[in-house]
């Protein structure tokens, strides 16, 4: 059998296709290991202050960031905060630069998946956004709303948890 007289130009096309298939999976991976799965182990995780007495139902929620450096967690709704309802975020700092802020919503005690709200910067130290509580089949669902600012000195967060009781559930 004769060689077709298209087989040289295939070649290196086919060629071209797979190294560009193979950078495309390479950085895909990146990707995925850098942002997906690190996830939060790059964060510096600090201890929220008055953990028992911290309930953002009702005002804000602080933590100590170390360096004089502070964030402080609050959701600014009327009454209770409940599941699919938009929620004002609002995180103030002090004592130190953050370049962007993002609050999470993970189950406690049930996978409920994460629910990643970015905010926006309003002002020097002022982060606002929107986000919600996901709905559950339990009356009462623990949450940890986990806020994350990016900083000089690394990803610095904390974490406040917060009960959500849920509609048709309510006493």
């Amino acid at each position: 059998m004769l060689p077709s007289k298209f087989s040289s130009t295939r070649r290196p096309r086919l060629t071209l296709l797979i190294t560009l298939t193979l950078i495309a999976l390479g950085m895909a991976l990146w990707y995925l290991l850098r942002y997906e799965i690190a996830g939060h182990e790059a964060v510096e995780w600090h201890v929220p202050e008055q953990v028992e007495s911290c309930d953002l139902h009702r005002g804000s929620c602080s933590a100590d960031l170390g360096d004089g450096a502070r964030l402080t967690l609050s959701i600014p709704v009327d009454g209770d905060i409940r599941p699919l309802e938009p929620l004002p975020l609002d995180v103030q700092i002090s004592g130190i630069e953050a370049t962007g802020a993002v609050v999470s919503f993970e189950g406690v005690d049930m996978d409920m998946g994460v629910h990643r709200f970015p905010l926006t910067a309003s002002g020097s130290g002022h982060f606002q956004g929107q986000g919600q509580v996901g709905i559950c089949t339990r009356d009462r669902m623990m949450w940890r709303v986990l806020v994350v600012l990016d900083t000089p000195r690394g990803p610095l967060g904390s974490w406040f948890d917060l009960e959500v009781q849920y509609p048709g559930n309510m006493s």
